[in-house]
């Protein structure tokens, strides 16, 4: 079973090698890796050339956005499976993919999402924040809660079935995929215990007060378009157990 990871790139030099490694580390080795970049200007596009022997598919052009970008590397996936892991985030360990890939034996399986953990940028082995997918139903929706986004594996085909990622979204255009495949189409899906990213905090849905505002607008949005009942009250209710995500560890 052969799984396309994609990663969107631009002016990733100094976060993306990390990623790379990750990649290359995994003890799964039937991935195709897409690296789509926006026409970078630092060092990104030397470092995707000289990491040929993981990166077996890449693109560098200007895009509309990092939707936009993952669609490409979409529509360039040839396998079973399709994986997102971005450009400053790393696996969380060498087994993630052959996990997944496991699961997927179940032909009747059309997603898996799982639990993903937030780090300190300077230090990857400090985790500030867990994200579990465990407690997670699609009736949360409406609540402004979604499955964690990178943690989400899906069938190739469900995307020519199902449509692509908007791109006139400027940050939740993950939250609406996710409602329109997990809720309004219904697709089989199961939830693993299983950590499947590190992400670096400071991401463009979790830095700023802008950024915030626009993230619950688009979720709001996002219901409405899927026939999904929400309002601001409710999006806004989840703040007040958001400190309870914040794990301090060793």
């Amino acid at each position: 079973m052969l799984i396309s990871l994609i990663t969107v790139t631009y002016n990733s030099e100094k976060t993306l090698l990390e990623t790379i490694k990750s990649v290359k580390a995994q003890n799964y080795h039937s991935i195709q890796y897409i690296v789509i970049d926006g026409a970078s200007t630092d060092g990104t596009i030397n470092l995707i050339e000289n990491n040929n022997d993981v990166i077996t598919t890449f693109k560098s052009e200007p895009d509309q956005g990092i939707y936009d970008a993952m669609n490409k590397g979409i529509r360039l996936a040839t396998g079973d499976i399709v994986g997102i892991i971005n450009s400053d985030d790393f696996f969380f360990d060498n087994q993630v993919l052959s996990t997944i890939a496991k699961e997927f034996e179940d032909q009747e399986l059309m997603a898996t999402i799982g639990d993903i953990v937030f780090v300190n940028s300077n230090d990857e082995n400090k985790i500030i924040r867990k994200y579990s997918s465990k407690k997670w139903s699609p009736s949360k929706f409406a609540w402004g809660y979604m499955p964690a986004h990178p943690s989400f594996f899906v069938r190739r085909d469900l995307f020519d079935h199902l449509g692509f990622y908007k791109t006139d979204y400027k940050i939740a255009a993950d939250y609406e995929l996710l409602i329109r495949f997990l809720l309004k189409n219904s697709i089989n899906w199961k939830y693993l215990p299983l950590i499947t990213t590190k992400m670096r905090m400071g991401g463009a849905s979790t830095s700023g007060l802008k950024s915030l505002i626009t993230l619950n607008k688009e979720i709001l949005r996002a219901c409405k378009e899927n026939g999904v009942y929400s309002n601001y009250l409710m999006i806004y209710s989840k703040y007040f157990l958001k400190p309870f995500e914040f794990l301090f560890t060793k």
